[in-house]
């Protein structure tokens, strides 16, 4: 069904359409609540306080970006989560979603060696923990634009900051998971080796 009928619908209590917008974001919503929080369990549970709080807040919807409104309640009940712990979060990596297996598409022939396919696995790793280590309000950001894919004004929206507040914050993250990639890459095979300027053919 188109959204915004769905949206419509659930505006006047229905409950299958609010569940169809759940099913639609939930992995959005929780992707984001995963990578602020670091946790699994609590990432699921500020998804549900999330969907429930956009579910009460339905009248206060005035249109646009729905994916962008939805993504500040969650980023709103993932900080309200951080007030109560009062400490910086930890990512446990080995629980990341998919992490034990991978139902996808039958891979090409030309699949890479167990060597390098392990090399890609550590990059992997080593790029979610750089991810870790931002301070929250820079990660948010970063997790907002390079992952989930939105505009600088839907960041905006979202995480309820000015244009250049989100413009700061994203740079200083890029720069922030760079500069923490360089401190580990000597632990990464060449090929995946940040160069510097003078380095680029």
């Amino acid at each position: 069904e188109n959204e915004v009928v769905l949206i419509q619908t659930a505006r006047r209590g229905g409950l299958d359409a609010f569940n169809a917008l759940v099913l639609h974001y939930q992995d959005s919503v929780y992707s984001l609540a995963y990578r602020i929080l670091g946790e699994s369990a609590p990432a699921a549970a500020a998804t549900q306080e999330a969907f429930i709080a956009a579910f009460r807040r339905l009248a206060t919807y005035r249109g646009g970006n729905f994916k962008s409104w939805l993504l500040r309640i969650a980023t709103n009940a993932c900080y309200d989560e951080l007030r109560r712990r009062k400490r910086r979060p930890i990512a446990a990596f080995d629980d990341l979603p998919g992490g034990e297996s991978d139902d996808g598409p039958a891979l090409p022939a030309d699949l890479p060696t167990p060597e390098q396919a392990m090399q890609q696995s550590e990059l992997n790793r080593a790029i979610e923990q750089c991810i870790a280590a931002l301070q929250v309000e820079q990660r948010t950001i970063l997790v907002l634009s390079d992952i989930e894919g939105l505009s600088y004004q839907e960041i905006a929206d979202s995480a309820g900051v000015n244009l250049g507040t989100v413009k700061s914050r994203l740079s200083r993250a890029r720069a922030g998971v760079r500069h923490c990639l360089q401190a580990v890459q000597e632990l990464l095979p060449s090929e995946y080796r940040l160069k510097s300027n003078d380095e680029v053919d």
